[in-house]
This record gives structure tokens, sequence and C-alpha cells, in this order.
């Protein structure tokens, strides 16, 4: 299972040299993995790595010994199934986010941001950039920011090179806003709703690393601009007619405001954020619906829901499905927790143990890496001295986790949600964002852990 996870990952980097999409792989690797863990169940779950099995066997089947018959149950009854819900709702969150996004683009409404942007300067503009995606991933996830900035940035830029490196930053900048706070990514979320962090020391310990990062990462990347001249938005509203001015502002307005309401949806009914995206989604398609009523009979698919959803991105979506059930198989079968216990035992120091966490995150989906680490490190009491108060409610070792996990993934252009959706949007080449960002990337991220450290050590 890890060869083949390890061929396909490389397939996947190898896009552009073999002009094979990306999802295809990514849903082989996805099927292929699944697969083999199958006709290895009773061999890979003999050995006792994972902890699903050892939870399934312990409330299921009462520690008996388990028939072939039981372990392909676990398989494809249980632990498939709750991997594609796992999976489902990170994929009904984007698409909801991409249908809004799409819609209030083809309705001209970034039009109106992109417009009041007059800086020529690109280093005002990227200072710029970097803030607005910083400070909007806290409160909207990471994805959701990358998706509407980079829809801007699109109108702004017509010169790839200059778009990628962007877009670069957007995916730092993203990530590390969202590390900061406790509904700005899924894997602080998930520290959140366990207990193991709370919202107001979770914003103190975490604000100044991750804005470490994010300003390291403006700085660097600043140098790479060439002193060349922003191209103003080429795109005018199609028509002066009063009525599209307000339906644009009025898309803009309304997808906005569904956009921001997920966070406090999720805060207010506990429920997944993809329902509340989903309940978002659906008020806005009937709101544009019914105004789509008022406009002559020409017009009336230009503010449709179902007319972004034949212009949404699916490619992008198929490869979210594959990568996530391939990882979800090496989850199950017990891989991840195999790791967690080689680096609890090799790296017992907290620094060094988060710090490869996230460098794992860059290439494994960092929503089990956070999962997995949860279940090998137990959160201590408030009582706890000496090394075991890092795992305290609020503790260094969770902290770090947050910030690691959160930011790691930009690393590589494939390891966020964020790096995914720019890859998709923009067509940025692997090897391209390997080359220039990685290692622009690591020093912001190193950046960030530094300045924990040093905050936690003076204050």
């Amino acid at each position: 299972m890890i060869f083949v996870f390890i061929i396909g990952y490389i397939m996947i980097t190898l896009e552009q040299n073999i002009n094979i999409n990306k999802a295809a792989f990514a849903l082989l690797l996805g099927a292929l993995l699944w697969t083999l863990y199958t006709i290895g169940a009773d061999s890979i779950l003999d050995m006792g790595l994972s902890s699903s099995w050892n939870h399934f066997m312990a409330t299921e089947l009462d520690n008996v010994i388990a028939t072939h018959e039981d372990k392909i149950n676990f398989i494809t009854n249980y632990s498939l199934i709750k991997n594609l819900g796992t999976i489902s709702s990170t994929l009904f969150f984007l698409l909801g986010a991409m249908t809004i996004v799409e819609l209030i683009d083809i309705n001209q409404g970034f039009y109106i941001i992109s417009s009041a942007i007059k800086s020529k300067n690109l280093v005002k503009l990227m200072w710029g950039i970097a803030m607005l995606t910083f400070f909007m991933s806290s409160l909207l996830d990471n994805l959701t920011t990358t998706i509407i900035v980079l829809t801007i940035l699109n109108k702004l830029f017509k010169e790839t090179k200059t778009r990628w490196i962007f877009a670069s930053l957007v995916i730092i900048a993203a990530n590390a806003g969202g590390a900061w706070s406790p509904i700005g990514d899924v894997t602080t979320i998930m520290l959140w709703i366990n207990g193991e962090v709370t919202s107001a020391p979770l914003i103190t310990h975490l604000f100044i690393p991750s804005s470490i990062n994010a300003i390291v990462a403006t700085l660097l990347l600043s140098r790479f601009l060439k002193k060349i001249q922003v191209n103003q938005p080429s795109e005018k509203p199609e028509t002066k007619d009063t009525s599209n001015k307000s339906i644009r502002t009025l898309i803009l307005v309304s997808g906005c405001l569904t956009l921001i309401s997920v966070p406090v949806f999720k805060a207010y009914t506990h429920l997944p954020p993809y329902m509340g995206m989903l309940l978002g989604l659906s008020i806005l398609w009937i709101i544009t619906d019914r105004r789509a009523k008022k406009l002559r009979m020409h017009e009336q698919n230009y503010v449709r829901v179902t007319t972004a959803l034949h212009s949404i991105d699916i490619s992008t979506i198929l490869f979210f499905l594959g990568i996530l059930t391939a990882v979800g198989a090496l989850e199950s079968a017990g891989h991840l927790t195999l790791m967690a216990n080689w680096l609890s035992a090799k790296y017992p120091n907290i620094y060094i143990t988060n710090g490869i966490i996230g460098i794992i995150s860059s290439i494994v989906d960092n929503v089990p890496l956070v999962a997995a680490a949860m279940g090998m490190y137990t959160t201590q009491p408030a009582t706890a001295v000496g090394e075991l108060s890092n795992y305290m409610i609020n503790g260094d070792f969770w902290n770090l986790l947050a910030y690691c996990a959160g930011t790691g993934g930009s690393l590589l252009i494939i390891g966020s949600a964020a790096g995914v959706a720019a890859m998709g949007i923009e067509r940025i080449n692997f090897i391209w964002y390997f080359k220039k960002i990685t290692g622009v990337a690591f020093i912001s991220y190193v950046a960030g852990i530094g300045a924990y450290y040093l905050q936690s050590f003076f204050l």
C-alpha cells in the first residue's frame, strides 16, 4: 500500500509532464489502496496497528477472535463508509463554496472589488493581498478564502507567472490565517471540538507565530516581483442597465454574507460546516431565481445558480475525492498510527515532533494526521507538571500541533485544501511551486515555530 501510494503521488506531481489530469491518478490511487487493503485484510489487521479496527473489535465483536468475514465487513461496511462520510463533508463544502464564488463571478460581482484596487505598486499590493487573505481566512476557512481571493487576482493580472506568485502567497497566508482561529481550519476545529484547545488561548498563543509566518513569506516573495504595472480589470459590466448593477451588488453581498455566516452557523448549531454552506447556497439559489423573474427573458440565465454549476471545475472535486479516499485507507490500515508511534519514540521533543508532523502534512492530508495525534497523545489534567504539562488543555503540544498541521501544508502545492484549490484554478505547475515556493514556505514555517518558542520562553 505504501509503495502504491508513493508511485501514485509521483504520477500526480508529474501531471504537466505526462499530460494526464491529476484527478485520474488520484481516483486510481484511492481505489487501488482500498482494493489492496481488502485483499490483505487478514495480514494487515492482524498486526494490530489499526486503532479503528481495535475499537471495532472492542465495541462490536467483544474482543472475540475475528474471522475473515468480520475483517471484510469492518473494511467495507464500517471503515469505508465512515471515511466516505468524512470525505463527503469536505466535498459538499467545497461544492457549495465554489458554486457561490462562481455565481458572484459570472455576475461580475468581483468587478466591484477589483475595480476599487488602484495601486500600481506590486509590493504594496502584495502586502494588501496578504493581509486580506490572512484575516479573511480566520473568519472563513482557508479553502473558501483562497477561492475568493484568487478570483479577484484573476481580474487584476493577465501575466501567468505574476499571478502564480500572488497565488502562492495566498496559499501561505490563508493557511497561516486559518491556524490561529478555532474556526479557520479543519484541524483547529477538530482540536477545538475535542477539547484540546479553547478559543481565547488558541488565539493568544498562535496569532504571533501565524503572523510571523505570513510576514516572512510576504517579505521573501516580494523580492520575486518585477517592476511591472498592475493590469487594471479589463472586464466591464455587460450593460449599464441599473438592474444589472443592482444584481451584481445583490449577488456579491448575499454571497459574502452566506460564506461569512458558515462559521457562525457551526458555532451556534454544532452541525458540520457543510450544512451551513448548503443552507446558505439554498437561500441564495431561491433569491437569485426569484430575482431572475424580474429580468428580461434573454437575461434569465445570467444570474441563476444552474449557470454557475455548469462552470465549476468538477475535476478538482474528483481530485479531492481520490486523495482523501487514499489517505483514508492508510489511516484505517494503521499506517498513520505506526508513524505516530515512531515519532513519539524517536523525537520526544514537542517542537521536533510537531515540526515533522507539519512537514508530513504537506504530503498526507492533515486531518487524519491530527486525528492520529489526538489518538496517540492523552490530554493531561491541569495539575500536570514537567513535560506532561505540555499535553494539558491549551498546552504547548496542542497549540503547536494546530500551527504546524495548519501551516505545514503550504510546503507543497497539494499539501492543503488551499493549495489544491489554487492548483485547480490557476493551473499552477507542481514542479514550479516546489522550485520557487517550497523554500520560502519552509523558512516561513520554521520562523513561526521559532516565534512560538520565543513567545513561550519569555511569556
